[in-house]
């Protein structure tokens, strides 16, 4: 996976057209998810209805996190582990203590 300088933190990841997909999907799904709750609150759902769906979507974006972070850990935070770039690993952990928060 090559890495190239973006917006955020300088760098780039490229992936293969299957995960870059179904990140997509997944991302389609809470998008869906997310405008479905807005619906909700528009249309003065039950308050614990829309709690469940939120939780559903909260659940969609932790999967989506997983999903992600396998793919990090197993591409780019080998590779440079591989290539001496042990800085990696700080950054990782640092990454997840964000997503533990």
């Amino acid at each position: 996976m090559e890495e190239m300088n973006c917006c955020c933190s300088g760098k780039m990841t490229q992936r293969t057209p299957e995960e870059r997909r179904a990140l997509l999907n997944r991302l389609s799904r809470i998008e869906g998810q997310i405008r479905g709750l807005r619906g909700m609150v528009e249309q003065d759902a039950y308050c614990a209805d829309i709690l469940v769906q939120s939780a559903a979507a909260g659940a969609a974006v932790n999967a989506f996190n997983r999903a992600l972070l396998a793919s990090h850990v197993r591409g780019c935070v080998a590779r440079d582990i591989r290539d001496g770039r042990d800085e990696v690993i700080d950054e990782l952990i640092a990454t997840l203590q964000n997503l533990m928060k």
